[in-house]
């Protein structure tokens, strides 16, 4: 007989994919006589049903996620549409930026050439944001983690500061946000 590993809603890392994946549903296969499915699989909408065995739990210690955030780093990209001759206006003529994801040099956000032309400070200082997000996120944390954790008389503006920075990571992560509540309740 078989039981559910997972639920409807839960993230997983797909091993045959090698990415991660929302379940969306939960498929059992009955038989007639038995009181149990006999087997389950899982669709995370990724083309075909996966077995319990090819998913993987999300858990933020086994996927190194906040080490992985940690090294998003701005990397600036050669133009190649325009000569930095014809593009004196940009901070750095000749080069966009980058925001690299990746430990492997891969994977961010880019932004098109013509949006760039378009308003080249404003692209810098997005770029710029999306690669300090990681140390945002981290700081909000902490300060709700600093808030919840102490006993003794808190200003209630601190408080108030917590709380945003809880609504800003429920945001981002709400997975997150339910583990350290469940951790929390403990």
């Amino acid at each position: 007989m078989a039981k559910a590993q997972f639920h409807r809603h839960q993230r997983v890392f797909v091993e045959p994919v090698g990415t991660w994946a929302i379940i969306e549903k939960v498929n059992p296969a009955w038989v007639k006589g038995f009181d149990e499915p006999v087997r389950i699989t899982y669709d995370c909408s990724l083309g075909r049903e996966f077995s319990a065995d090819e998913l993987k739990a999300y858990n933020q210690e086994d996927t190194g996620k906040d080490e992985a955030m940690m090294h998003w780093r701005l990397m600036r990209a050669r133009n190649k549409w325009q000569t930095p001759q014809d593009c004196p206006h940009h901070p750095q003529p000749g080069t966009y930026p980058i925001v690299v994801t990746d430990g492997q040099d891969w994977g961010g956000w880019r932004v098109p050439g013509a949006e760039y032309d378009r308003d080249p400070e404003l692209i810098e200082m997005q770029a710029r944001l999306i690669a300090c997000a990681p140390k945002l996120l981290k700081l909000a944390a902490d300060l709700k983690n600093h808030v919840r954790n102490e006993t003794n008389g808190l200003d209630e503006d601190l408080v108030a500061l917590a709380k945003r920075a809880e609504s800003l990571q429920k945001l981002v992560d709400p997975d997150q946000v339910r583990q350290d509540d469940a951790v929390n309740s403990l």
